[in-house]
């Protein structure tokens, strides 16, 4: 028995597979046909609490309500089910395995149904958790059970980090100091300490006086300096995340009669 495309069943990818008491029990990732006739028989059924896990289930009985594929078989039961490779395949060992256990006669006669001679399946067998009858054979203990949350957690790639160097242009502006000399004209006048000097020489004459006048002048060279080494590290951070789910336990009361 194979995997195949059914056109009939090809809109049951991804669904979400609920029990017949509309419990989730996963979301179906592939169909699996008869080899013989080519129906639907089973399906794989992605469960756990990341999905890492395939179920097989059979798709006798079951029906789409809604978004939501309803199988014959409850959570329990699925999550039960003998391991087999979701390899495209179920080799004659698995599928005897998987009908042992829902309960159903194996056969290699291929039927109409998709399923071995011998009619539709009957109601699921009960399973051993959290069921008990009454009767003579059974002592005078009840047992009760609850669901219990079991939280994973799994590593997944969030995102990737680089280092970019690129080149990025401001403006720097700063103030300089610079110097310059200005002219400034100086009177004395004539008095017994200068006179000599101002007599020596021609009691009328033209002349010049030449002085150099000097500025400082702004300069301006880039250079190059390293500033700092950067490179990308890992810390890690603990968040606190709130799971929330509904569990279900069972109670006993006593009734007198």
């Amino acid at each position: 028995m194979t995997t195949s495309e059914n056109v009939e069943v090809s809109e049951w990818y991804d669904r979400n597979v609920v029990g017949p008491d509309n419990e989730k029990i996963g979301k179906v990732a592939d169909i699996y046909l008869d080899d013989e006739t080519g129906q639907p028989e089973w399906a794989a059924v992605k469960t756990g609490l990341f999905g890492n896990r395939v179920s097989f289930v059979p798709l006798a009985g079951a029906r789409l309500q809604g978004d939501e594929v309803v199988v014959a078989y409850d959570k329990e039961t699925v999550k039960a089910s003998p391991n087999a490779d979701a390899d495209g395949q179920l080799s004659q060992e698995e599928e005897a395995a998987l009908y042992r256990h829902y309960g159903l006669g194996y056969s290699e006669a291929a039927s109409s149904t998709g399923l071995p001679e011998g009619g539709p399946p009957p109601a699921p067998a009960p399973t051993d958790r959290g069921e008990d009858t009454s009767g003579p054979t059974t002592d005078d203990a009840m047992t009760r059970s609850e669901e219990e949350l079991e939280v994973g957690k799994l590593v997944e790639e969030a995102g990737r980090v680089r280092l970019r160097k690129y080149i990025v242009t401001e403006n720097v502006q700063m103030t300089v100091p610079v110097q310059r000399e200005e002219v400034v004209v100086e009177r004395e006048p004539i008095t017994g300490a200068n006179r000599d000097q101002a007599l020596d020489g021609p009691e009328l004459s033209e002349e010049e006086h030449e002085m150099v006048l000097n500025e400082e002048q702004v300069v301006v060279h880039k250079q190059v300096v390293p500033k700092e080494r950067v490179r990308l590290a890992k810390t890690t951070v603990t968040e606190h995340e709130q799971v929330s789910e509904d569990l279900r336990k069972e109670q006993i009361d006593m009734e007198q009669q």
